[in-house]
């Protein structure tokens, strides 16, 4: 059997069987793990041990991008820095794809079937090495700009707010408010970006609820943009203002709601700042 790091076309081979099975789990679709390991050894002359934690490598990439991953393939860390292109040329190619469920522009993100799962915002890390553990992929996502890479993704950002958008007038309508929630508003859809928050909603006592969603593929702790505005509309309007926070969005969409102050829930960081030429005294 072949020893020694994994060349270029294995590594090209093994990422596309891994998103076979991931499409495959996305779409609800049965597949057999072992089978898909016997057809790679035909192919590649590793071992059985050597595929299995290739792909709990691949896991562990698919985790820093902030993407989802195949359930039962937990993600080992100490992945080969030449495993990163061809996960990364993979998601290119499905980048246009609404999560299991075709193009955008086919009107597949109108499918009622979706519903948003409300859990608990994640808890702390429950000792060092699990705290270590986080820290190490984080600093990964930021190596490679997962935030950015997840706010230029607009259809998923969306998708993400057409889903919460109607778990926001499902949630009044079960509670007999029917009137609110014909008035519940996509705002950023029909208005434009600017205003803070993406949908314009109300609580149960008929108050204004504005709802900001940051949407993901991957597990909770993805990092993601705010703006400048957001936050302003936070700290203006906190009985008012929430974050909805949609992750695992190709598998089974998931949220939690964040209210102000953020500076509880998120570690705020700056990464960019507007530069503007000072006057001159020398030049008059």
């Amino acid at each position: 059997m072949a020893r020694g790091p994994w060349t270029d076309e294995e590594n090209a081979l093994v990422v596309a069987d891994y998103f076979e099975m991931l499409e495959a789990q996305d779409d609800g679709r049965d597949y057999v793990k072992s089978e898909h390991n016997e057809s790679l050894r035909a192919r590649i002359n590793r071992t059985h041990g050597s595929i299995e934690y290739k792909h709990r490598n691949i896991s562990a990439v698919l985790q820093v991008l902030g993407e989802n991953w195949i359930e039962g393939y937990r993600p080992a860390s100490n992945f080969q820095a030449s495993l990163y292109p061809a996960v990364e040329g993979r998601l290119r190619q499905r980048e246009d794809t609404v999560p299991g469920r075709g193009t955008a522009e086919d009107g597949a993100l109108e499918d009622a079937t979706r519903k948003l799962a409300m859990v608990e915002p994640p808890r702390k890390p429950g000792d060092a090495a699990e705290a270590a553990s986080i820290k190490r992929v984080l600093g990964q996502s930021r190596k490679y700009n997962v935030a950015a890479r997840a706010e230029r993704n607009r259809e998923l950002g969306r998708a993400g707010e057409r889903l919460v958008l109607g778990y926001e007038r499902e949630r009044l309508t079960t509670i007999d408010r029917h009137e609110l929630a014909r008035r519940v508003r996509w705002v950023s859809e029909e208005d434009g970006d600017g205003a803070g928050y993406d949908i314009s909603s109300f609580w149960a006592d008929g108050t204004p609820r504005l709802v900001e969603v940051k949407t993901t593929n991957g597990w909770e702790r993805t990092p993601f943009y705010i703006s400048r505005n957001e936050l302003a509309v936070a700290k203006s309007r906190p009985e008012e203002w929430c974050l909805m926070r949609v992750w695992d969005f190709r598998g089974a969409p998931k949220a939690f709601e964040l209210r102000p102050p953020l500076d509880d829930h998120v570690a705020l960081e700056p990464v960019n700042f507007e530069a503007q030429l000072r006057w001159s005294e020398a030049t008059g």
